[in-house]
């Protein structure tokens, strides 16, 4: 890290306009590492705006800083210049530019220079400098690498510390994944000391449910299937189920997870209709110990990911989306 460090040193400069992106439907991680990096921009005297391609769930509205994220669907024409007048781009959370939706349209490769934060695998050779790696937990605790290698451990805050731990907490099941390590923990510890209300934020994102979202939940539990044999679970949700039940967004999040606490049950999915394209499926799948989910939605489904935690699409119906995954598991190695 030490060389990418230097050239980050390099490329900041009080001159330069910064702008954070991330990609569509941001999730904890994406707001959190975005909204953490803004902060310590911002605590380092530079001029530094997020964008984010659309809404995020509105169980995230309470993170600091949310409200001065500017949404491009919401104001394009207002963000697009921004981003337009930008010199830097830090793209957070994510390693394929396709991933941030419209905003990759005002990206002009040759005029921004163009910073990856992320810990997916395979990313694209798209940024001048790349901050890659698949086996830190989050982006969040990337971002945290970053600071304490900047030397500028001493401006993490309550804030940033908050933002921080929120995107750690989320991409890694509430430290329950593998590519929680010590390193992780020694992280957490210090973000603990900086007095973060671990609780608080835990009961924001998982105890602050609507009734529309335990509808769905309701739902999804009630389509729930097994495959035993192949210590496979799944579940589904028509484009009917959530229009009957009001949804909103982020009411879907986190329930694939319920297929994974039964017991004997290493892998599972949840395949979801899209609100608006007829025929497009998406899929988000978890699993235990050592079943690579990221090959699995790679292989069959157009996705990637992490070992235990990646999505997918499918094009066509939901039955044949669930058909195909169920033929794919007979053919599917592990090793």
């Amino acid at each position: 890290m030490e060389g990418k460090i230097k050239q980050l040193k390099n490329l900041l400069s009080k001159e330069k306009k910064f702008i954070i992106t991330t990609h569509t439907n941001p999730d904890g991680d994406a707001i959190g590492s975005s909204l953490a990096l803004f902060h310590l921009l911002k605590k380092m005297s530079f001029n530094v705006n997020v964008i984010t391609p659309n809404q995020h769930p509105k169980f995230l509205d309470w993170v600091p800083g949310c409200d001065s994220v500017i949404i491009y669907e919401n104001n394009e024409e207002y963000a697009s210049k921004i981003i337009y007048n930008s010199d830097v781009i830090f793209t957070l959370d994510f390693n394929d530019l396709k991933r941030c939706g419209k905003i990759a349209e005002n990206i002009n490769l040759k005029k921004h220079e163009l910073i990856m934060i992320d810990h997916h695998q395979s990313p694209n050779n798209y940024a001048k400098i790349m901050f890659s790696n698949p086996e830190v937990s989050s982006t969040c605790e990337l971002i945290y690498n970053i600071a304490v290698n900047l030397g500028q451990m001493d401006l993490i805050d309550k804030d940033i510390s908050t933002c921080i731990y929120l995107g750690m907490m989320t991409d890694t099941g509430s430290f329950q994944y593998n590519g929680v390590n010590g390193k992780t923990h020694n992280t957490l510890s210090f973000l603990l000391q900086k007095g973060i209300d671990h609780n608080k934020i835990y009961n924001n994102i998982y105890n602050s449910n609507t009734l529309s979202k335990l509808k769905i939940l309701g739902c999804a539990i009630n389509n729930l299937s097994l495959i035993p044999n192949k210590q496979t679970s799944f579940t589904f949700l028509t484009r009917d189920e959530l229009k009957e039940n009001k949804y909103k967004k982020g009411d879907s999040e986190g329930i694939v997870n319920y297929g994974l606490s039964l017991k004997n049950i290493c892998f599972t999915a949840i395949f979801i209709e899209d609100e608006i394209e007829i025929e497009l499926i998406k899929i988000s799948f978890r699993s235990k110990k050592d079943f690579p989910c990221n090959r699995f939605a790679k292989e069959f489904f157009s996705g990637g990911g992490h070992i235990n935690a990646a999505g997918g699409k499918f094009e066509g119906t939901i039955a044949n989306a669930i058909k195909k995954f169920r033929s794919s598991l007979k053919t599917f190695k592990t090793n």
